[in-house]
């Protein structure tokens, strides 16, 4: 196997792994769906930064810590990611809360259009008319499912900008991934903690050892942030966007079958014509990339 096929194996091993994690998500954050949204949030990003920190002196890589805030564009850049990945992790956990992970499962679906979209705006990607094709069908899916439930989907457009736009930031940015998810933590962590310094001075806070079954579940969520955003990084630097965009199909996928077997949401015929779709549009897409 050659270099460059073994680089683009490895990221699309890596890019499905992310996803594949990604797509069962809800069943975690259904279990902490008693805490508040924010406080979830606060907590996913602090202990994030906890394990990134031993992460990155196991590794010994302070040095490229440092040179990240010595590189105006690099720093810029994971600031800037950092604050997009934050409004999708506060909506995606919100509305798994609430009980809208059919919307969730929506706005994953619409994500590969926003990434193709900027693949070929932003990078110039080109693709085959088939491709073309796979994409004009799932828009076609995804755009039937909007028109039909006839409200403004905007949980699922903030999801699938919000991770589109942090997916192209994280692909044209020269940074490796242990060190630019702990910087993008890092400038998050402060109002982070001070946020759960609050709650616990005055007693709302929800990890403590009145119910431990909770904190370790808040404690977790380091972990199961991490590895995923790990491996999607790894896997977004080595294959092209595009590529990257029709793979997220994984997410909604996972996310819908939870919804709706897991969790009771409705079922409803428009919702089985946009999967009908999307799955169409993977199948042209796997055709056109032989």
């Amino acid at each position: 196997m050659s270099e460059t096929r073994s680089t683009t194996v490895l990221g699309a091993a890596s890019a499905a792994s992310a996803y594949a994690l990604w797509g069962l998500f809800p069943l975690y954050f259904k279990a902490v769906a008693h805490v508040p949204a924010v406080e979830v949030l606060a907590h996913r990003i602090v202990w994030t930064l906890v394990l990134m920190a031993g992460v990155i002196a196991l590794l010994r890589h302070w040095r490229r810590v440092a040179a990240v805030f010595t590189n105006r564009q690099l720093a810029g850049g994971l600031v800037l990611a950092a604050a997009v990945i934050t409004v999708n992790w506060g909506v995606f956990i919100w509305a798994i809360a609430v009980g809208r992970v059919l919307e969730s499962s929506l706005g994953y679906f619409i994500n590969p259009l926003v990434s193709v979209v900027l693949g070929v705006v932003v990078l110039s990607e080109r693709l085959r008319p088939l491709q073309w094709g796979a994409v004009a069908l799932a828009a076609a899916g995804v755009g039937y499912q909007v028109v039909a439930v006839g409200v403004f989907p905007w949980v699922s457009l903030t999801l699938a900008v919000t991770f589109g736009v942090y997916g192209l930031i994280r692909k044209v940015i020269t940074v490796d991934p242990t060190t630019g998810l702990f910087v993008e933590t890092l400038v998050l962590a402060p109002v982070a903690a001070g946020y759960l310094v609050i709650l616990a001075a005055d007693g709302s806070g929800s990890m403590g050892p009145a119910d431990w079954t909770t904190t370790a579940l808040l404690l977790v969520s380091g972990p199961l942030t991490a590895l995923p955003l790990l491996l999607f990084v790894t896997g977004a630097q080595r294959i092209r966007l595009s590529t990257l965009g029709l793979l997220q199909y994984i997410v909604p996928t996972g996310h819908f079958l939870l919804a709706v077997f897991a969790f009771g949401e409705a079922f409803t015929v428009h919702t089985l014509i946009t999967f009908a779709c999307v799955w169409a549009a993977l199948g042209l897409y796997a055709v056109s990339a032989r």
